[in-house]
């Protein structure tokens, strides 16, 4: 900063908080400044609307510079690199290695490779599948989702006997039994004792993790990022105490787990969630007084949420996944994958894939986000917002630690039920468009209509319970899918049938028709109906020829409230089996329903169920 730059500083007066408040409260005009301008998160953290310098006071951690406990800003002293992973479904060694050469020479530097449940792996095996691929400079992650066929060991073996120092080899195996015992309901008695033999056996390679804990299993059953934050750090705490007790080293155990969170699309949130997720986590291994600070660093991987995403419009994913793989960048994560934007409803294509990887190399090499250690440092609301997630997310811990840990808390349901209130909420919030889901929910494309025929686990939660379980497991799901549901049953229905019409009848006052007939092309392109939009008309009479010309199924009638009391009832004397909606819901609503009507659309409308509701009125079964 030059002098000149000084003096012009001076020669404004610093404005005192009061004097904001002041200011505000005057704009307001006696409105109540905790509604209008104070939102509360489903974290229950309240947002103000600007943050100072003084919602920082005493925040000890940010004395600390990036790579120093408790880590908060980040577990490396320069930069902010990060892997860019791509995942890999392995059903051929030959064929495996070979996508996996053509993906490391177009940016990836990070393998997940996925295994079958019933795939046995052998260090031969492992010499296909990894053939000619340098592991010294890229992470390399092996993946079974049934948690029965660890790569762990045979992986240390090629290693050993391939390479001389095996200290840059990084990567993992995660196994995760109380993550299968969240979504399978069982738990063997043996588990902790064969995940000591694990650790014993690899730790020839000190950056090679082999226990993974996957909070993404609760982001996407529903839970808020508190509720996800909380549970997998006493998940992680479980683990800990566990292979403790068996007589393992606290930095051996810390030093081999690695946390897999979901990131969604409260951009600052998610942030704030991995930032705040190092800061707890390092204080949990503190407390077992592990040799040095390095045991307390939490490895993060990032991944898409699924949860979120939408089978209808689905290039919008591509957005949602931009924004996210940014919110998991800022906040430091280690490695990141953007899931493709298909990948919740069909294979993978080479499109998708290669949207998907370079997502993340643009933000690398063209935003340069990799170059700035902790680029969130400073902001006010990032911040404020880490320490109170931080909170909540610590009282949550508690609250699980009380009851006894992790595993005997999702015993006895507290989990579950914490999550599928949260869920239940965030439905809800869903169904009355108070969340957006855009080009399901809200601002559908209207021309858009499945041609194919999809699997019904497309529209379904993913229900993994094992026979015999001994607690209710989670269940992940897509916000999306009722919705998505519902307008699939439209379009199976009109490829015998003709697609249900809809014909907005605007008439009246100007700004209202204008508005109302928007609103409800929107409402009802939702379940996959042909809209009509008109401009207006002159008489009802004139309105009903031309819906009839149309073929309308239904008639909304699109005017002012006071304008109704008039118009709705000339509109329903002259129906023949169309059926009538009001667009809005005026006073004069219980004089009309005495009349016999009934349809009645409006902001604070369920659409899920109404449209669910005129679906059984169409016959659309």
């Amino acid at each position: 900063m030059t002098d000149k730059d000084r003096k012009l500083l001076t020669e404004f007066e610093p404005v005192s908080t009061q004097a904001w408040e002041a200011k505000i409260n005057a704009d307001l005009k006696g409105k109540d400044y905790e509604r209008a301008l104070v939102w509360k998160t489903y974290e229950g953290i309240d947002v103000r609307p600007y943050y100072r310098s003084e919602n920082l006071e005493g925040l000890d951690y940010l004395s600390a510079l990036p790579g120093e406990f408790p880590f908060v800003r980040g577990n490396k002293k320069t930069g902010n690199d990060w892997f860019i992973r791509q995942d890999i479904f392995v059903k051929d060694f030959t064929e495996a290695n070979k996508k996996a050469l053509t993906v490391l020479g177009k940016g990836v530097n990070s393998l997940g490779l996925y295994f079958d449940c019933n795939t046995k792996v052998a260090k031969a095996d492992l010499a296909v599948l990894l053939k000619d691929i340098c592991l010294e400079a890229i992470e390399t992650n092996f993946v079974c989702p049934c948690d029965n066929c660890s790569c762990a060991l045979p992986f240390t073996e090629f290693i050993q006997e391939k390479y001389k120092d095996s200290t840059h080899i990084v990567g993992s195996s995660p196994n995760d039994p109380i993550g299968s015992f969240a979504l399978k309901g069982t738990l063997k008695t043996t588990v902790f004792d064969e995940l000591k033999e694990v650790i014993e056996k690899t730790l020839a390679l000190p950056h090679f993790r082999v226990i993974g804990v996957h909070g993404r299993f609760f982001a996407n059953s529903g839970a808020s990022n508190v509720q996800e934050l909380a549970f997998a750090l006493a998940q992680g705490a479980e683990y800990l105490e566990r292979l403790t007790d068996k007589g393992l080293g606290i930095d051996d155990v810390a030093g081999n787990i690695k946390f897999n969170f979901g990131i969604g699309n409260n951009y600052f949130m998610e942030i704030a969630k991995l930032r705040a997720a190092r800061l707890l986590w390092a204080q949990i291994v503190k407390a077992y007084n592990p040799k040095n600070d390095e045991s307390a660093k939490l490895i993060a991987h990032s991944e898409t949420n699924t949860y979120n995403k939408t089978f209808y419009d689905p290039y919008v994913n591509m957005l949602r996944t931009q924004t996210e793989a940014m919110s998991a960048v800022l906040g430091g994560a280690d490695s990141i994958t953007v899931l493709p934007f298909n990948a919740i409803y069909s294979e993978a294509t080479e499109f998708s894939e290669r949207i998907a990887r370079n997502q993340q190399i643009l933000l690398k090499e063209e935003v340069h986000l990799d170059k700035i250690a902790d680029p969130g440092a400073g902001s006010y609301y990032i911040e404020s917002l880490t320490a109170s997630l931080a909170e909540h997310a610590w009282n949550l811990f508690l609250q699980v630690q009380d009851k006894g840990g992790f595993i005997q808390a999702f015993r006895d349901g507290f989990i579950q039920s914490e999550i599928k209130a949260m869920a239940t909420k965030r439905d809800a919030n869903v169904a009355l468009r108070r969340e957006n889901l855009l080009g399901v929910n809200q601002f559908p494309n209207f021309t858009e209509t499945s041609k194919e025929e999809y699997p019904e686990w497309v529209f379904k939660a993913t229900d993994l319970t094992e026979e015999g379980a001994e607690v209710e497991t989670l269940k992940p799901y897509r916000a999306a899918q009722p919705f998505e549901a519902l307008r699939y049953k439209t379009d199976l229905y009109a490829k015998d049938n003709k697609r249900p019409v809809a014909f907005m009848l605007p008439i009246g006052n100007l700004t209202f028709r204008k508005a109302r007939a928007q609103f409800s092309t929107n409402f009802f392109a939702v379940a996959g109906f042909e809209v009509i939009d008109n401009n207006g008309f002159k008489t009802v009479e004139e309105g009903l020829k031309a819906a009839r010309v149309k073929h309308a199924d239904i008639v909304v009638l699109c005017s002012s409230d006071d304008e109704y009391a008039e118009l709705a009832p000339q509109v329903a004397d002259q129906l023949n089996k169309e059926i009538l909606v009001i667009a809005g819901n005026p006073e004069c609503r219980p004089e009309l329903e005495s009349n016999g009507i009934k349809n009645f659309i409006h902001m604070k409308s369920n659409i899920l169920e109404e449209l669910k509701a005129y679906q059984s009125k169409l016959n659309i079964k």
